[in-house]
């Protein structure tokens, strides 16, 4: 379990307590962040704590918003797109 942070002071450092596992088939990496609860895996040890990166940041919110064309390409009508309360969602019931 690692306890190293970059020292770079941001609000979300990304995981700082990690657990790192070979996966039951013996041919991935498993990365967990215990503080989190996020896990990804990876085909190297490298790899599975670059996705886990990744994934915690996804996680924290860090990214950009989809464009409307982006959306559009997803069949999401842009005018229909609206943030809310997972609670009011119909999708997570």
């Amino acid at each position: 379990m690692s306890t190293d942070t970059d020292g770079s002071g941001d609000e979300n450092p990304g995981p700082v307590n990690i657990s790192l596992s070979l996966g039951e088939s013996g041919e991935v990496w498993v990365a967990h962040d215990e503080d989190t609860g996020v896990t990804s895996q990876g085909g190297t040890r490298q790899a599975a704590l670059e996705n886990l990166d990744e994934a915690v940041s996804g996680y924290h919110g860090a990214g950009e918003s989809p464009s409307d064309d982006a959306l559009r390409e997803m069949g999401i009508d842009p005018e229909q797109n609206t943030s809310g309360s997972l609670d009011e969602s119909d999708v997570f019931e």
